[in-house]
């Protein structure tokens, strides 16, 4: 810390704040936070504008690079700046005109002060600048002559007070002497008063004639002690008078009294008193200032009659704390006599503290510690004594606190840790009061704002974001919006949204969905199928932008909502492309006989799938009816000889979705009591004899090529049936479980659903899944006859009616072999039917490609 060094009179000079205990200062110096330099220099007044005045950075022991980066500049409370800081040389120079006389008047010595700032760190240096005065003024009289009437009888040694002179200037470049012209009767003595002012009075040393010389004028010099010397003149006339021998007296050598600054126009201060010996008009004494200083005649005023003094302007303690006045008192003949008025200003507690500031950060980082400094401000009071005294204080409850660390000198500094997501900036005020009664204060504000820090990760409204789209959407479509906040500001604010990486159903969500980074919108980026799809569960993490980023992550649900976009399916009767199947009913039936159930599915849920049956065309509509729940077709009258055997019914199913959808089944009924009866009604296309010739041939192709193929599978299921054999055998033994599995959209155990019990599909699943089963369950004492339009005359049983005796009330479970297969009568093994049949349509395959037609099964019996 440079403490006190600067030049002065050209050369520099160390100086110490506390002569008398250099190690206190020393460790004052220390505990300051930031550096504090005072230095001083010394120059002549009127220098030249751009004078050097003095090296600071050399003097300060400071670096160039310091001054720039730390913006060095100067601050004074005076209104003109009188120097100016040249940072980038590191010099001081005179910015404007220094009159010294114009600063401080007759003060010396003559200075002023002002102090440089540094920044980053906060650097403080004081620094002060002495005006030395140069003979730049002469001595002047504020009168231009003096003129005395004094009598002829007035006796050697009488003294006549003469106008002083004044000079501006001050020490040896001010008033040293006066001279008075020659003369035979007077001469001149000089005396200084208490403050080293000097004056001169006229004494008589020879007694006047005014028969020989009734006028007298005579000059008064003044010289100052400058080089080169200066002087200033006035002219005195003296008049004589005639004989007044005796002049007044005053009754004091020394008027003292005191009077309260700031008081009021006319108050009064104190009255002197002279007397005359003399009789007549020439014991009239009259009272005046002596000295023609118009700055006092403008303060004060004075009865010439009475000597009472009064107030004649303002008085301030802060210019002048005492006033000495020179009163003359004079008679009508001339003589005069002098005494001393002394004038005390009592001090009053006028002036309020006030507040500058040196350097004040606009904005502090939020994470700043406690103890942080945010700006520097000067106190000052012009009173005096208790009434200068000043503390100072923070208004209300902020974090922050006030330090003195150097005398006028506060550190506004932070008391706790900020949080600007609490309160972003504040406004403090600063109170300085002082100790006078009543005491002054004054206030001032700083407003601070905090600057953000990335201390806060962006937060959801909600833990699980649900929403709900319908499916057969189209891509694209805007699903949900999702708002993530973050208190921070500016980029630490701002908000991205990022999809996790995640699978559904073995694809990575971003084929599902897709989320806007800006604005958080979720959109769907295909068509949904309630069917394949249900719900879909991610994660959405929202990240900030500041550095660095702060997340968190929400779950995200979105429900697929079922719509009617599939109609029913019908499962039974299953319609066929070449032959036609038929229902067969005895006309011995009863009125509500069950001639078969239409079977139907829709995979959509809910109110979307479920399903109503309704008999749309029929031969005879008053012969059968529809069951509008479970799809039954039963005879609602008795049946007749007059009835037609063949009975063709139109059903429509239905669901119950809006709009709904419907699909159509042909149900062919068979009504008759043996099969040739059935056989006549459905056979009536001829065939030409080329045309069985024809058949005759590619039949017995088509069946030798069958029954090759007939007798190779059964070789290779044989040989498969003991392998499986075998593995169950193992499997048995390995307690593996068979389990029964029961699709929920085909199958009601209640007998409530789309499918009755006694028509349930039982699948049966086993670790080997060759020996799954299928079967369908059908009602108990049916026929169900397969019809081909194109047969001619030839009518074929499907499925001869299977009665259980013994069980009459349990279904009937037949094996679900395809349609062909009950062209036999009774398969003994369903496997090897399987293949058999599946042969046959491939004999029908080479059959329809050879003759052009396909053939029916009537044709093979």
């Amino acid at each position: 810390m440079a403490c006190g060094i600067g030049p002065q009179s050209g050369r520099v000079k160390w100086r110490f704040g506390f002569t008398q205990n250099l190690l206190r200062y020393f460790l004052l110096c220390h505990l300051v936070f930031f550096v504090t330099g005072h230095i001083r220099y010394s120059i002549p007044e009127e220098m030249r504008k751009g004078s050097l005045i003095g090296n600071v950075a050399q003097d300060l022991g400071l670096d160039l690079k310091r001054l720039r980066s730390g913006r060095a500049r100067i601050v004074s409370a005076e209104s003109v700046q009188y120097v100016e800081l040249k940072a980038d040389k590191g010099i001081l120079t005179v910015k404007e005109r220094i009159d010294r006389e114009q600063l401080c008047g007759g003060t010396t010595p003559c200075s002023f002060s002002f102090e440089m700032i540094l920044e980053n760190p906060m650097e403080l240096h004081q620094i002060t600048v002495e005006i030395t005065d140069i003979n730049d003024h002469s001595p002047t009289f504020e009168t231009e002559k003096n003129n005395f009437d004094i009598s002829e009888s007035a006796t050697a040694g009488a003294r006549f007070s003469l106008t002083s002179a004044e000079d501006p200037d001050v020490g040896v470049n001010g008033l040293r002497e006066y001279f008075l012209s020659e003369n035979d009767n007077f001469i001149l003595k000089q005396h200084s008063n208490a403050e080293g002012k000097k004056y001169a009075e006229m004494v008589l040393e020879k007694p006047l004639d005014r028969e020989t010389k009734p006028n007298l004028f005579l000059k008064l010099i003044a010289v100052d002690g400058g080089t080169p010397q200066r002087s200033g003149t006035v002219n005195i006339n003296v008049v004589v008078l005639d004989v007044n021998d005796n002049a007044p007296v005053f009754n004091q050598t020394v008027y003292k009294a005191s009077v309260s600054e700031n008081a009021p126009k006319n108050t009064y201060v104190t009255t002197v008193n002279a007397s005359d010996a003399d009789f007549g008009s020439n014991s009239i004494v009259t009272f005046h200032f002596s000295d023609g200083n118009s700055a006092l005649n403008s303060l004060f005023r004075m009865d010439q009659i009475s000597g009472m003094i009064y107030i004649n302007g303002e008085i301030d303690y802060e210019k002048d704390k005492k006033f000495e006045l020179r009163i003359n008192a004079k008679d009508q003949g001339g003589l005069t006599d002098s005494s001393k008025v002394v004038i005390e200003v009592i001090d009053l507690n006028d002036n309020p503290p006030v507040i500058s500031v040196m350097s004040f950060t606009d904005a502090v980082s939020e994470d700043s510690p406690p103890g942080t400094t945010v700006g520097i401000i000067n106190v000052k009071d012009l009173d005096s004594a208790d009434n200068g005294q000043v503390s100072c204080k923070i208004e209300g409850t902020v974090p922050f606190k006030i330090k003195s660390n150097l005398k006028n000198y506060y550190n506004l500094i932070t008391d706790s840790v900020l949080d600007r997501e609490s309160v972003s900036e504040y406004n403090i005020t600063v109170v300085a009061t002082d100790a006078g009664i009543p005491p002054l204060s004054a206030k001032s504000t700083f407003n601070l704002k905090l600057s953000d820090v990335n201390d806060n990760a962006p937060t959801f409204s909600q833990n699980v974001y649900s929403a709900f789209i319908k499916e057969n959407n189209s891509p694209g479509l805007s699903v949900l919006t999702l708002i993530a906040k973050d208190p921070d500001a500016n980029q630490n604010a701002r908000v991205s949204y990022i999809l996790e990486d995640i699978n559904v159903g073995g694809s990575p969500i971003s084929e599902y969905v897709s989320i806007n980074a800006a604005s958080g919108v979720i959109q769907a980026v295909r068509s949904f199928d309630y069917e394949q799809i249900k719900e879909l569960l991610f994660v959405v993490k929202t990240q900030d932008g500041g550095s660095p980023p702060l997340s968190s992550n929400v779950t995200v649900k979105i429900l697929i909502q079922d719509q009617n976009d599939n109609p029913p399916q019908v499962l039974y009767p299953v319609q066929t492309g070449g032959s036609v199947v038929a229902e067969m009913v005895p006309r011995s039936a009863d009125v509500g006989y069950l001639v078969t159930k239409v079977v139907a599915v829709d995979v959509d849920s809910g109110q979307n799938a479920w399903l109503s049956y309704k008999l749309q065309k029929a031969t005879d509509r008053a012969l059968f009816e529809v069951g509008s729940q479970n799809g039954e077709i039963r005879t609602i009258r008795q049946v007749t000889d007059k009835d037609a055997v063949k009975q063709r019914l139109t059903v429509i199913v239905e669901d119950n979705g809006q709009p709904s959808r419907s699909a159509t089944v042909i149900v062919n009924v068979a009504v008759a009591d043996s099969f040739p009866e059935v056989l006549s009604e459905f056979t009536d296309f001829p065939h030409d004899k080329e045309y069985n010739d024809n058949l005759t041939f590619y039949l017995v192709l088509a069946l030798a090529v069958v029954s090759f193929l007939f007798i190779t599978c059964l070789v290779v299921i044989i040989s498969v049936k003991i392998y499986r054999w075998r593995q169950s055998r193992i499997l048995y033994h390995s307690n593996l479980p068979v389990i029964p599995y029961y699709p929920p959209r085909y199958s009601d155990t209640l007998g409530t659903g789309t499918l009755p019990h006694v028509y349930n599909y039982e699948v049966c699943r086993t670790t080997d899944s060759r020996k799954s089963d299928n079967k369908f369950g059908g009602a108990g004492g049916q026929n169900v006859l397969i019809m081909d339009p194109s047969s001619t005359g030839t009518m074929q049983l499907i499925q001869s009616e299977k009665n259980i005796l013994d069980e009459p009330d349990s279904p009937l479970e037949v094996s679900s072999c395809d349609y062909y297969q009950r062209a036999f009568l009774y398969c003994i093994d369903e496997s090897i039917l399987h293949v058999y049949m599946s042969n046959i349509d491939m004999a029908f395959a080479v059959f329809s490609t050879t003759v052009g037609t396909a053939p029916v099964l009537s044709d093979f019996f």
